[in-house]
Order: C-alpha cells, then sequence, then structure tokens
C-alpha cells in the first residue's frame, strides 16, 4: 500500500478507533481493488490525509480526543475529497453536525461492510466536473449569485462562495435546469448515483447548508426555492 504519483487504485482513508472493525472495513475495501490506509485517532488521521491525499476518507465520528467533526472540519482546509462519515448515533443532531462541516455521506452503525464499499464506489463514480459537459451555459447567472461550471467556481455579488464538492454540485444541478422542479430522487442520481440508497432526506441536508453559505433565507428564498410537495428547484435570484 505504498504512496505514488503514478495512477493507480483509489486510495481510502479508514479513520476508526475500533481495531477489528476497521480491519474489516479495509479488508472489504481491499477485495474491491482500493489502496487503503487506516488511522485509529484524529490526528493521525489528518496528517495521514495530508500525506496520501485520499479520493474517500471513511470518517468515524465517535473518535476519541480529535472527533469526527473536527477531522473534517480541519481535513476540509486542505482537501475536497469525498468523506462518508460513520456513526453510531442516529440522532438527527450528530448527522447534521457532521454534513455541516463537509460530510458527503453518512452510515450509521451497525452497517453492512458491503452497503460500505457500494457507498464507495457511488461517489468514486460521481464524474468531477460532469456538470461542465452540460448543455446549458458553463457560466450561469441568477441575480447575484454566478455559477461557472467548467472553473467550479460560485461567486455572490463577485465575492466567491466556498462550496463543499457535494454543495457545488448540487447548485450546478438545479442550475442547469433552471425552469424544473427536482424532485430529491431526481437530485440523488444527479448528484449522488442512481444507484444510490439510503434516505432521501439527506438532499435537505446540504439543501440547507447550501442556503446558509448562499445567505439565502429559507422563509423566502432567493436561489434555491422549495417547491411544496416535489422538492426544489432554482430561483432568479
Amino acid at each position: 500500500m505504498s504512496h505514488s504519483s503514478e495512477p493507480g487504485p483509489s486510495r481510502v482513508l479508514v479513520v476508526e478507533d475500533e481495531t477489528d472493525l476497521a480491519r474489516m472495513v479495509a479488508a472489504y475495501l481491499e477485495r474491491a481493488g482500493y489502496d487503503v490506509y487506516v488511522a485509529h485517532d484524529g490526528r493521525e488521521a489528518v496528517a495521514q490525509a495530508r500525506f496520501i491525499e485520499p479520493e474517500v476518507i471513511v470518517l468515524d465520528l465517535g473518535l476519541p480526543g480529535l472527533d469526527g467533526i473536527e477531522v473534517c472540519r480541519q481535513v476540509r482546509t486542505f482537501s475536497d475529497c469525498y468523506v462518508l462519515m460513520l456513526t453510531a448515533r442516529a440522532d438527527e443532531v450528530d448527522l447534521l453536525v457532521g454534513l455541516s462541516v463537509g460530510a458527503d455521506d453518512y452510515l450509521t452503525k451497525p452497517f453492512s461492510p458491503r452497503e460500505l464499499v457500494a457507498r464507495v464506489q457511488v461517489v468514486l463514480r460521481r464524474p468531477r466536473g460532469a456538470v461542465a459537459r452540460d448543455e446549458s451555459p458553463e457560466l450561469r447567472v441568477f441575480g447575484d449569485l454566478s455559477v461557472d461550471t467548467e472553473a467550479r467556481r460560485v461567486a455572490l455579488a463577485g465575492e466567491p462562495v466556498e462550496l463543499t464538492r457535494t454543495e457545488f454540485d448540487l447548485l450546478a444541478a438545479l442550475s442547469a435546469r433552471p425552469r424544473l422542479a427536482f424532485t430529491r430522487r431526481q437530485i440523488i442520481d444527479a448528484v449522488w448515483d442512481p444507484s444510490w440508497v439510503g434516505d432521501e432526506h439527506i438532499v435537505d441536508v446540504h439543501v440547507a447548508h447550501l442556503r446558509r453559505k448562499l445567505g439565502d433565507d429559507p422563509a423566502r428564498p432567493r436561489y434555491v426555492d422549495t417547491v411544496r410537495g416535489v422538492g426544489y428547484r432554482m430561483g432568479s435570484g
């Protein structure tokens, strides 16, 4: 499992303090063809993430010391890799907090290792910058909001807006067809993958964080409208 600059298998960093669980998850991912690295605490995880530059981090929320929330927060300062959060606590607060710092997806323990591998495969199938190949213009303007799909840049009143990869892909999908009211399932198919299985309300969580970064009031949104009984649609700004 040596780190190389040559193209090769995707690198996955598993961060889990339960040794047996970490070993099992790593074994399943290795059998699926990934280069797998393991860290058992938060500080080691951040250091490894800097060194190996993983494409995906499987990150336990309940780490001792530096917990998964803080690990994710620190990793997001230097990496836009996909983060799949693992949590033993299914209450909504933990999930919302975890996703608010940039996690792309989550699984609740206990989980099937095969499902975890499937989730990793799903995020890695998401083509980076795929929205730039859409027939709609690469620079999309909605009032003060501009979305440059080719450069993957978003600006509000000329000021850059820092989005996670998932938040950008969500905004790009909505802005590609601004008059279409997307269902949650359509958004998942466009942003995650048609094979993604899980709670579709993950879309609501990412929309909430996207709105917060855009300064969009959920009660009177300018950029991401709620279509009651359906899902979401791009607003005119």
